[in-house]
């Protein structure tokens, strides 16, 4: 079995948040990828930045982590609207040279039913909402949020029009996965919107569907080994614990999830 990745690799985030030193939003997740061997960077780009402006930011954020390290790629991890940016960096920014995979975890790749539904709510609500929803994130650092247009983005007819123009890239090894809870309140910060998404789609990680994140190489549902499941924050180590102590087949600690996906790309060459 290879023991470390060929090349360095890039941690990108999802919606709604930013890579801070003291709030990291890969909670242990770095530290633990760190000591199997892992050179770990992280995207820094915007939280509610467009799929084009995060992707532009990730071009130019790529091209620097190259010319620190001399690595003649990167591999890419992406939780959630991340990978939607990534992609776009890849297949219509230029950026594919330097890219050796991408593994994508619970990225709305076919949109969501249910914002399909909510975006039927009266106009002046929804842009008040993502009004304040950018004076916030301005506060705490993005540059350019565009709420809006980031939850346009989230339609199924808008995934569509994005998959048809960013076909996958032959020269990168592209990789999903999709995570369920095993209740709607399994995680009580998802309860809500965990409970919509079930009664309009059907099981969830809170937020998305196995059907909304399945893209190339699909590796399948993840799921906990207790009667919890994992939710979306916990795919990322929000709470900075294990899932579960319980014994079995599943995940009980997010970070060996991720320790496996390295284990994986090192002995595909990666």
């Amino acid at each position: 079995m290879c023991k470390t990745l060929k090349f360095p690799l890039l941690l990108v985030h999802g919606m709604g948040f930013r890579d801070r030193r003291r709030l990291n939003y890969w909670g242990r997740i770095p530290k633990a990828l760190e000591e199997i061997g892992c050179q770990v960077y992280y995207g820094n780009q915007d939280g509610n930045g467009t799929i084009e402006s995060n992707a532009a930011f990730l071009s130019e954020r790529i091209q620097e982590i190259i010319n620190e390290t001399g690595a003649a790629k990167l591999n890419v991890i992406a939780h959630s609207k991340g990978g939607l940016d990534m992609r776009y960096a890849i297949s219509s920014l230029e950026i594919s040279p330097y890219i050796a995979s991408l593994t994508t975890i619970s990225t709305p790749h076919h949109g969501s039913l249910t914002v399909d539904k909510l975006i039927k709510l009266p106009q002046p609500v929804i842009r008040f909402i993502a009004s304040c929803t950018d004076r916030w994130l301005k506060i705490c650092g993005d540059q350019s949020p565009h709420t809006y247009a980031v939850i346009q983005a989230f339609t199924t007819q808008a995934a569509e029009e994005f998959n048809r123009r960013n076909p996958d890239d032959p020269s990168v090894y592209y990789q999903s996965y999709a995570f369920v809870m095993k209740h709607v309140w399994s995680d009580m910060l998802m309860l809500i919107p965990g409970a919509v998404v079930y009664f309009l789609e059907g099981p969830n990680d809170g937020l998305l569907t196995p059907e909304a994140a399945a893209w190339t190489n699909f590796r399948g549902i993840i799921s906990g080994n207790s009667a919890r499941g994992i939710s979306h924050f916990d795919e990322v180590d929000l709470r900075r614990k294990r899932i579960t102590h319980k014994q079995g087949e599943g995940v009980q600690d997010i970070t060996e999830f991720y320790k496996e996906i390295v284990r994986d790309l090192c002995d595909k060459g990666f």
